[in-house]
């Protein structure tokens, strides 16, 4: 069993990951990105204090699409790579690459302000995953992380919990999971930690911490890398009032 603290996730191959993932939009991030809109266009533009993204990797487009309802929002990363990445896109701007992920979140939500100010909203911090436990954020976003660093499923359920605790109570969440995907290796021969979920289990986590959740399926995107995954899953939803 491997656990989020035994992989050495400073040396996260940014480089081969962006290449494999995130030079293109993919179908699968196409699909994301406008079942999130849906939800984002509920929420009145610029109506959220503080928001945070966990977990953020360096992928932009989970920020992109927080910037429409958020006046700040906190990139919470724990890899110092990954955190290099995300410090100079905020700061010297976006690669080329991210123009077109706008593009097709702006074309979802034009409520979504330019690159440049989106960016503006985001501030990196190098953090633990649970570092935002209680903060009362009014809503949290987390994208292929709880069931992508761990082997443990006790550790999976603590993670999502964590990721529910960050939020004030009837906050807001937004997530993303890879389906059934196991460890998984990228390009660079490089191994990481990965426990197959479904969407079954996603609901079933979060039936106790939401007071209302929505779980899609995202089919298997066959333009991606096979790390052995069945597609996406998609989660929107609301903490309960009271938390027991």
């Amino acid at each position: 069993m491997t656990r989020n603290a035994d992989a050495d996730w400073d040396r996260w191959p940014v480089t081969t990951y962006l290449a494999e993932n995130y030079r293109v939009v993919h179908p699968s991030d196409a699909a994301v990105i406008a079942a999130h809109s849906a939800y984002y266009r509920r929420i009145p533009a610029g109506s959220l204090d503080r928001t945070v993204e966990l977990g953020a990797g360096p992928n932009l487009y989970p920020l992109m699409l927080a910037s429409a309802a958020s006046r700040h929002i906190d990139a919470v990363e724990t890899s110092a790579a990954n955190v290099a990445y995300l410090r100079a896109q905020v700061t010297g701007g976006a690669d080329p690459s991210w123009a077109a992920f706008h593009d097709e979140c702006r074309r979802h939500n034009p409520d979504l302000p330019d690159l440049p100010t989106a960016l503006s909203r985001v501030r990196v911090r190098h953090a633990d995953l649970t570092s935002a436990v209680g903060a009362g954020y009014d809503l949290a976003s987390m994208h292929f992380v709880a069931e992508s660093v761990t082997t443990d499923p006790a550790e999976f359920r603590a993670l999502c919990g964590a990721f529910a605790a960050a939020v004030r109570p009837g906050g807001h969440l937004v997530a993303a999971f890879m389906n059934g995907m196991p460890t998984y290796s990228l390009g660079d021969g490089s191994t990481w930690p990965g426990l197959p979920v479904d969407a079954d289990t996603v609901a079933e986590v979060f039936a106790p911490l939401t007071r209302e959740c929505v779980v899609t399926v995202v089919p298997r995107d066959e333009t991606l890398p096979a790390y052995g995954d069945d597609g996406m899953i998609v989660l929107h939803g609301r903490t309960r009032a009271h938390r027991t």
